[in-house]
This record gives structure tokens, sequence and C-alpha cells, in this order.
């Protein structure tokens, strides 16, 4: 487990930031040419779409991890994921879900003082909704867990998180993945961010891909 973290917290100080636009070396030219920004392709789908909106409602910024590929998140009463990415060629793949506990909290701060209505504190809510995806995962109770550091949840804009690097049941649902490494992270009084990696080999190259993946969320400042 301590490698996971470590890879995790590696894997968040290397990111190269990628160019607005790829430079135009056409010589003699009359007019000038406006740069061209690619569309991405994954902005026409119906499931980006809404996982736009579940972004912009927890204030978290996504940026599209290069080289992976758009799948069809998993959507459940087992699994409840809202957006999906494949890294092409690699047994790897990551599942997202994004939460905004800002209704949530408001409801909280109104009934906190309600004798007659307990009310979970939303800032506590990824805790138990992290725990609960990993018994999913896992059928096991007790999945070893770690506190994600401060200086990793500052990157990421965030006050709390926790990781888990799980050995997964044999399932068709997460397509008999063997392993899977969760990332759990909360912003006070704004959101959560569930990330999942999954993986047949935890080995080196496991890590490498995380490492591609790990910059995809972080919450605006």
């Amino acid at each position: 487990m301590a490698l996971s973290l470590l890879c995790f917290v590696k894997s968040i100080a290397q990111i190269s930031p990628r160019p607005l636009y790829a430079q135009n070396n056409k010589k003699h030219t009359a007019a000038k040419v406006k740069p061209s920004y690619p569309k991405s392709k994954t902005s026409a789908t119906d499931q980006f779409k809404e996982f736009t909106r579940l972004l912009a409602q927890a204030n978290v910024i996504y940026t599209p991890p290069k080289g992976f590929k758009e799948i069809p998140a998993p959507d459940d009463e087992d699994f409840s994921f809202d957006y999906a990415l494949q890294l092409p060629g690699q047994d790897f793949e990551v599942w997202f879900q994004v939460k905004s506990q800002k209704e949530n909290y408001t409801s909280y701060e109104q009934g906190q003082y309600d004798i007659d209505r307990e009310t979970e504190n939303p800032d506590s809510i990824y805790i138990n909704m992290s725990r609960a995806q990993a018994i999913a995962f896992t059928g096991e109770r007790d999945n070893f867990i770690r506190s994600i550091p401060v200086n990793v949840l500052n990157r990421y804009k965030a006050d709390a998180g926790k990781s888990y690097l799980l050995n997964l049941l044999d399932l068709p649902a997460t397509k008999h993945y063997k392993y899977a490494l969760l990332i759990a992270l909360q912003r006070n009084h704004t959101g959560t961010i569930m990330a999942v990696c999954f993986t047949n080999d935890k080995g080196p190259e496991f890590f490498k891909n995380v490492d591609k993946a790990s910059n995809c969320l972080k919450f605006k400042p």
C-alpha cells in the first residue's frame, strides 16, 4: 500500500503542460491563418455533456488526459459512475464519480440544531462513500485505507482524501479486472471526487498509467 500511495504522490508531480494548439509552419502565406483548436470528440457524447454539468455543480475542473478514449461508465444498482476512460492497448481504465455537496451542506446547516433531525455532515460523506464502494469491489469490509497527505491534497485544492489499493472480486461488471486503486477527494462545503483505476498487473506500468490519468480532475481554487 505504501508503494501505491508513493506512486500516487509522484504521479501528480510529473504533469507536463499540454500545448494549446499546433504551430502553423507554412511560409509565404498572404493572409494570417488563425490557429486551429482541435475539438474534443468526447464533447459530442451525452455522457460527457452530463459529466460536464456535474463538474460545474461540484466546482471541479476536468482536463482530458492524453491518449485516453471515452467508454461508457457503469450505471446500475451495484456501480454508478459518471464518466469513464480507457487507455487503448493497455489493461487500464478509470471510472469517475463527481458529486456536489452544496445543497446537502445547506440542509445540514439548517437542521443541525433540530434535535428531531439527524443529518450527516456532508464534509464527511466521502469517507463512508469510498468505504462502501471499496466493499462493493472486493466483498471485504476490512480494506486497508490510507489518508492522502496534505501536500497532495493541496495540488487538487481538496481538504481531505482517502486511497485504497484493492484486490477485486472476479465480476463481469468490472470486466474481470484483478486490481484497482480507488481515490476519494473532498472539498469542504463543496463536493466529492472519486476515481477508480483498474488493472490486471500492479507493476510499474500500472502506476505509469495512473500518472497519466492523475491530473484529470481537481477542485477550482
